[in-house]
């Protein structure tokens, strides 16, 4: 393989979807595949200041479009600086999260509009998008239930919104797996950690087979 490979892993909060890619890279490191792991808002000193500022739970009446404008411009920081050189270099770059986020938060669930923050990112990233990417698929119920009993997990700004805001997202991922089904592959989150795991690990090593 010569160049890299660009997945991106999406989902509504609570959704596991850390979990399950940490054993994804063990994993592809363990089959002597060179891999990166990163995310989304951060990976990169100046996105990781943004993240701080996008997160915070004291920034809870933050403008709409401002939150919009500065997850692209910690998705532009990150992409040319960590991301694009990774795949350059001939590695598997594993991402949480990536633009279907901003469409589905900020276009959908916020309502600017998906069209909108589309034009948006299309300057932010240019031409670049993901080979892949897993929507780990559970219900905002059982997602936002999860994230109440993690002990370890932060509680951010996003956890604070109404369950109708994570019904948006849910409806905002389904809406745009329409349109993007070739790129976007459906993981039922709902099932165990194995079972999920092991339906996602199947996905990617198909399709890292696929272009080898």
């Amino acid at each position: 393989m010569q160049k890299g490979i660009f997945i991106t892993v999406e989902g509504g909060e609570g959704a596991g979807k850390t979990t399950v890619v940490d054993r994804i890279e063990r994993t592809l490191k363990d089959r002597n595949y060179q891999v990166l792991r990163t995310r989304e808002p951060g990976g990169v000193q100046l996105a990781e200041q943004i993240r701080d500022i996008l997160l915070h739970t004291k920034h809870i009446e933050m403008d709409d479009r401002t939150e919009a404008l500065l997850y692209a411009a910690a998705r532009r920081e990150h992409l040319v600086k960590k991301v694009l050189p990774a795949i350059e270099a001939g590695a598997v770059v594993l991402c949480d999260r990536f633009i279907d986020s901003s469409l589905v938060y900020q276009g959908y669930a916020r309502g600017i509009g998906v069209e909108e923050v589309r034009s948006i990112n299309k300057f932010a990233v240019e031409h670049h998008m993901p080979d892949l990417t897993l929507y780990f698929d559970v219900s905002p119920e059982v997602g936002l239930a999860r994230v109440q009993n993690d002990q370890v997990r932060d509680w951010n700004r996003l956890d604070q919104e109404t369950i109708d805001f994570h019904k948006k997202v849910e409806n905002g991922y389904q809406s745009l797996i329409e349109t993007e089904g070739d790129r976007i592959r459906v993981i039922d989150a709902d099932q165990s950690v194995e079972d999920v795991f092991q339906q996602a690990l199947s996905i990617v090593e198909e399709f890292i087979k696929g272009v080898e």
